[in-house]
């Protein structure tokens, strides 16, 4: 009988050296030589455990299949630990995949740390035309394409629909209708409106870009966070959890926001694709006809989503290059993407894709695909993953009180022109 693919689930607290199959130390190499792909894979996946990893690894043995001599080892990596695993490894020359699934920001990080294996010409990078442009602009680097694109996000609002009707509300256009919505779905619910993540300032984007602020201009060389539309966007998210219109956290964010609003604590939250498998596990949306998404309520400047995604990229130093560029063409193919799309409502960053009747019957896609065509890039610069740790720690500092949008604006900035040198 065939071999099925080796999943390996890594903990967090185990070394690296016991958690990593990397490629350095137990890839068998693999040969073309024959006209066939043989050897090992190993593919760090950072997709979430419980939904989205389950198909990825049916579509990764789908790659076994088609060719039979090489291993999938599947190894499942928390999110919030990969960059830093990967990195270390890769410095180590020890223990790093031969495919990482990457972060759109930690593309251009690692190209630069030249951990990643140029694509292009390779059997990777096949049909490039076919992808949508903004998902490509994260793969490039020194005018080179480190990565595939492999799914594209943005983010919305995700409401109860039950709890909307019981409250005769509707899903907010702006700041201004959000915290009018939230104190009428009190009043008439005794719910809170919003839960608004408290731990992960990528979750402040949107009100960031509502106010024509951003972290920083690439093209001039300066930063922006701590400018008046910087302050401004503290002062609102500061101000919607002080109203009671928002509450919020300071740990375990993803949990508490999920928990809360699958058990109908809370009628909103603002998340992407990526949560809707898992949102429609909760009781609230056992029928999912219950769960309504609609765009980020605007700020003064307007709507802004931010762009997202997550990119397949090959280490530099695999000893299987060929089957890994193969399996990275596999994993972003335009089957795949359409699997992808109907079974977990994930957007594709291939324009043929959208034309499949897996992406044409979800409603998710549907919905997201044109806020995705507006969102807001952000700078693809190898710092770009750095930027949001010290937003992270002010982001959360304002909204539990313990500082004020002004002194969280400055302190951000500050800590970006250490980061960046010689940025204005």
């Amino acid at each position: 009988m065939r071999r099925g693919i080796t999943a390996t689930a890594l903990v967090a607290a185990l070394a690296l050296a016991a958690t990593a199959c990397g490629s350095d130390d137990e890839s068998d190499g693999g040969s073309k030589s024959s006209g066939e792909l043989s050897g090992t894979v190993t593919w760090w996946d950072t997709s979430n455990v419980g939904s989205e990893d389950k198909v990825f690894k049916k579509i990764a043995e789908g790659f076994e299949k088609k060719h039979p001599k090489v291993d999938v080892k599947y190894v499942s990596v928390p999110f919030g630990d990969a960059q830093n695993k990967f990195k270390n490894a890769a410095q180590a020359g020890s223990g790093a995949p031969d495919v990482i699934r990457s972060e759109v920001a930690w593309t251009p990080e690692f190209a630069d740390l030249g951990y990643l294996a140029p694509l292009d010409g390779t059997a990777a990078l096949k049909d490039e035309g076919d992808f949508l442009k903004q998902a490509a602009a994260s793969t490039k680097y020194n005018g080179k394409t480190y990565a595939v694109p492999q799914v594209i996000d943005s983010m919305g609002i995700f409401y109860n629909k039950k709890l909307f009707k019981d409250a005769g509300v509707q899903p907010p256009a702006n700041i201004d209708d959000l915290k009018s919505i939230s104190k009428k779905i009190k009043e008439k619910t005794g719910k809170t409106g919003l839960y608004l993540r408290g731990d992960d300032s990528y979750y402040f984007l949107s009100f960031l870009y509502g106010e024509g602020g951003d972290l920083v201009d690439a093209a001039d060389k300066k930063v922006t966070v701590d400018n008046a539309a910087g302050v401004k966007a503290f002062g609102v998210v500061k101000d919607l959890v002080d109203s009671g219109a928002a509450k919020t956290d300071a740990t375990d964010g993803w949990e508490n926001m999920m928990q809360a609003f699958k058990n109908g604590d809370v009628a909103m939250m603002i998340n992407g694709p990526w949560a809707v498998a898992d949102t429609l596990t909760g009781k609230e949306f056992s029928d999912k006809e219950n769960l309504g998404i609609s765009t980020v309520p605007a700020g003064s400047a307007g709507q802004g989503a931010p762009q997202g995604g997550h990119n397949l990229a090959v280490y530099a130093g695999s000893k299987n290059l060929e089957a890994s560029y193969a399996f990275v063409d596999y994993m972003t193919s335009v089957e795949a993407q359409a699997q992808t799309a109907g079974e977990l409502n994930l957007l594709p960053t291939r324009t043929s894709a959208y034309a499949k009747q897996q992406a044409v019957d979800s409603e998710i896609v549907q919905f997201f695909k044109p806020v995705v065509e507006t969102a807001v890039e952000r700078p693809w610069i190898p710092e770009t993953g750095s930027l949001f740790a010290p937003l992270n720690t002010e982001y959360t500092n304002v909204l539990t009180g313990q500082s004020t949008p002004e002194k969280a604006a400055k302190a951000t900035g500050d800590s970006y022109r250490k980061l960046l040198k010689g940025w204005k």
